[in-house]
């Protein structure tokens, strides 16, 4: 069915489709520039990029409706709903229900509409929120309560990935939950009250600079965190889905040595937007979240191709 024809593809070819959840998002932007320019089309595969004014994957029929639309042959599940630390404190319920309706439904669509593979994407959030030896491997995931400013959220996550496991244990699915660690780029979400740490952290010091303020950072600015590049993912879950052939969750994540402190981070964006460095202040009577989730990514390695494929996981500079 791939067969080609003088520089066209025959009017016969099967093309397989990809729905991207959340496809207008951080990361559904980054794997809708990773496949421009032809190279996927030439191998007989679509991509679909939903967005949420699309359908609402809260309600099931909706759901359903999108699904017998484009029929897909395989998904990539980014759509939840998410925002930083305060959100997550002030909407629990929201956090959590809003994201059990969208990943049930999404999975119960998959396993309906005979999905080959899905790749279900959670988050480090989800893991306890200490454990007797670091680093997070993807086991530790239901060893412990999550931190308890993002519970909900993090519950969510959980389900997500035990529903998963369930469909592949009763019904021979091949699907896989990857779990990324702190993803920024192009196309995220800048508002201050509902960014996460890094948008957030450049949109405050931009505003600072431009009225000329201090710039005031929630917390003390010790946690720890790893953080991606949203191209850098997107390549990941595309090799996940095309050319990991396991079911076992994977976590995406740089090495632990480019691990970042908080007030570090802060440090780096000050420089980039010239910006004194002596105007910020921590407020350490602000919650701190989640002090660190430091996460393994051995997994990955033994199953990415070539001991030397390690620009994937090499974070890139913070481009402000």
């Amino acid at each position: 069915p791939l067969e080609k024809g003088k520089g066209a593809w025959r009017s016969n070819m099967i093309m397989l489709t990809v729905l991207v959840t959340g496809g207008s998002g951080l990361v559904g932007k980054a794997i809708e520039r990773k496949v421009q320019g032809g190279r996927f089309l030439e191998m007989g595969i679509q991509f679909v990029f939903l967005s949420s004014k699309e359908a609402d994957l809260r309600n099931i029929t909706e759901t359903r409706q999108i699904f017998e639309q484009y029929n897909p042959t395989y998904v990539i599940h980014l759509a939840a709903r998410v925002g930083g630390l305060y959100k997550n404190l002030v909407s629990k319920v929201e956090m959590l229900s809003e994201n059990l309706s969208i990943n049930q439904n999404v999975l119960q669509c998959c396993h309906e509409f005979g999905v080959t593979r899905c790749v279900n994407v959670s988050s480090t959030c989800a893991f306890p929120n200490e454990i007797a030896n670091y680093p997070l491997k993807e086991e530790d995931m239901h060893s412990g309560p999550p931190h308890p400013s993002n519970e909900g959220y993090a519950y969510a996550k959980r389900v997500s990935e035990v529903l998963m496991r369930a469909y592949n244990e009763q019904y021979g699915h091949r699907y896989v939950t990857v779990i990324p660690t702190n993803v920024y780029g192009p196309h995220d979400n800048f508002d201050i009250e509902d960014a996460h740490v890094v948008p957030g952290l450049i949109h405050k010091c931009y505003k600072a600079k431009l009225q000329g303020t201090n710039l005031t950072i929630c917390g003390s600015g010790k946690p720890l965190r790893q953080f991606i590049f949203s191209d850098d993912l997107a390549e990941l879950l595309l090799w996940t889905l095309l050319q990991y052939t396991g079911s076992d969750s994977l976590i995406l994540a740089p090495d632990r040595v480019d691990e970042v402190m908080i007030s570090d981070l802060a440090c780096l964006i000050a420089q980039s937007m010239k910006f004194d460095e002596d105007r910020l202040i921590f407020d350490a009577s602000q919650s701190d979240g989640q002090l660190r989730k430091t996460a393994s990514n051995e997994r990955l390695r033994k199953n990415l191709p070539g001991s030397g494929a390690t620009f994937l996981l090499l974070p890139s500079t913070f481009a402000v």
